[in-house]
């Protein structure tokens, strides 16, 4: 497929690569151009422009950092994109915003899909990622092949929008776990026992996860090097409880740990890890973070 690829950052340019390497024709696009540059050199086409990009694709990807983001290429891509063409963000962004834009595009007899994905960097990387996307069942034939380059786990959720709605979904879950394993991090410090036998032990039980293994490791070493920036899930829970509120939907444990990403944010923290989360619990009390 004549694919192109906006957005080639940590998680992005592994993506846009795995494309690459399955064949694809791929044409890539970035504001610096020395993201793509190692694209290019493995055969990549570079666009002078977003237009550009989307005249030489059928399917159009991007991987942005919010709802602003994307809006701002919209325009670009709909002057480029032919009629059927496609497409695919795989950005967190508001529903609202994903609708809209299906609607849009639908205008122009375009498809926007919105394909958010969960598993980091790491994910990417391994081409493991959870995709859960929204837009019109009759175009799975043709993202099928696209999702299989990246992904483990694809599941058509619903039409425009309910792919961010399941990424919501799945940021509350997480990020409320990593505070749950901040706090029992927490605990078992100020009980004076090691929470890296703590963590060994609750790995094998019941209260064993993934957060807890990969964040609870994390918390252990004391390294805060990202995987996902926490600004990001901060950004994310911004934008979930914004959502929960027009639905009327109450949310008391993410307003909760949206308390405590505030915190996070209002420590300077936003650019590492958010198992950050247990130094601002350490700050709370007074103990160095």
């Amino acid at each position: 497929m004549r694919i192109g690829f906006i957005g080639l950052g940590g998680m992005g340019r592994p993506m846009a690569g795995h494309l690459l390497a399955a064949g694809h024709q791929l044409t890539v696009w970035s504001r610096r151009p020395e993201a793509g540059a190692e694209l290019v050199e493995l055969g990549a086409r570079r666009a002078a422009t977003a237009q550009e990009l989307a005249a030489a694709s059928d399917i159009v990807c991007t991987n942005v950092t919010a709802s602003a983001d994307v809006l701002g290429l919209a325009d670009a891509l709909l002057a480029g994109l032919a009629r059927d063409a496609i497409h695919v963000d795989f950005s967190t962004i508001a529903p609202g915003v994903a609708r809209d834009l299906a609607t849009r595009y639908a205008a122009r007899q375009i498809h926007f899909v919105d394909a958010p994905v969960s598993g980091g960097t790491a994910g990417a990387r391994a081409a493991s990622l959870a995709i859960m996307w929204g837009g019109a069942p009759a175009l799975a034939a043709r993202l099928d092949p696209l999702f299989a380059c990246l992904g483990k786990t694809v599941v058509r959720i619903g039409e425009a929008g309910a792919g961010q709605v399941a990424k919501i979904c799945n940021q509350l879950i997480m990020v409320a776990a990593i505070q749950a394993s901040a706090e029992a991090a927490h605990l078992a410090q100020a009980a004076g026992v090691d929470f890296a036998r703590v963590r060994t032990a609750l790995l094998g039980g019941s209260a064993g996860s993934r957060v807890l293994d990969f964040f609870g490791g994390k918390m252990v070493s004391g390294d805060f090097t990202p995987g996902v920036e926490a600004r990001l899930h901060h950004k994310d829970f911004v934008m979930a409880l914004a959502a929960a509120t027009q639905m009327a939907a109450p949310l008391p444990v993410g307003g909760v740990v949206m308390q405590q990403l505030e915190a996070l944010m209002a420590a300077g923290w936003g650019s590492e890890d958010s198992s950050r989360l247990l130094s601002v619990l350490a700050r709370s009390t007074g103990k160095n973070p």
